[in-house]
């Protein structure tokens, strides 16, 4: 049996969930989230906890039983503390600003890259870092790449937008030899 998902999910005092027969929500101080259950997979509440069960050995079943559990985990921890990736923007005149609850982030093109965020996301700018918040950890890793997309780091010069604490593998460049 998937020693992931045979593990209880603790409940935060501040965290509620509502089990129907094909839904999960989970309701917390910063909001809603809800998942649809796979056939097969079997999720009940019990006092302080949810467990999640499967019906069979099949292996779609067994496959779905961890993928489930971690997700309602993801939902209650996101509902209870939330979710933030950060990205550092590296290069000389490379910048972002907040503008509203957006960015315009400066990456060398001949215009600011103007970014939104969806509802239920925050966009914040620390120094050269940008920071994407929200619930959904799915939502949150989403922005965070697409803002990556804008200008992803290059290997010459490892200038462009990274996630905090991501190598960039660098090239070397030319060699510059002798000239005839």
């Amino acid at each position: 049996m998937s020693r992931i998902g045979r593990a209880p999910i603790p409940l935060p005092s501040a965290v509620n969930v509502d089990v129907g027969e094909h839904l999960v929500t989970v309701s917390g101080p910063r909001g809603t989230l809800s998942h649809r259950i796979p056939g097969g997979i079997s999720v009940r509440h019990e006092g302080d906890q949810v467990l999640v069960g499967r019906d069979s050995d099949g292996r779609t079943h067994r496959a779905l039983h961890g993928l489930t559990r971690t997700l309602i985990n993801n939902m209650v921890i996101g509902v209870n503390q939330g979710f933030e990736k950060r990205l550092e923007i590296v290069g000389t005149g490379y910048r972002a600003q907040a503008r509203g609850a957006g960015l315009s982030i400066a990456v060398g093109y001949s215009h600011p890259v103007v970014v939104d965020p969806p509802e239920g996301m925050s966009l914040g700018v620390d120094g050269p870092r940008v920071i994407v918040g929200g619930i959904d950890k799915q939502r949150v890793g989403e922005i965070a790449a697409q803002i990556r997309r804008i200008r992803p780091p290059e290997p010459y010069k490892g200038k462009g937008i990274r996630y905090l604490g991501e190598h960039v593998r660098r090239k070397a460049g030319k060699a510059g030899g002798k000239k005839r």
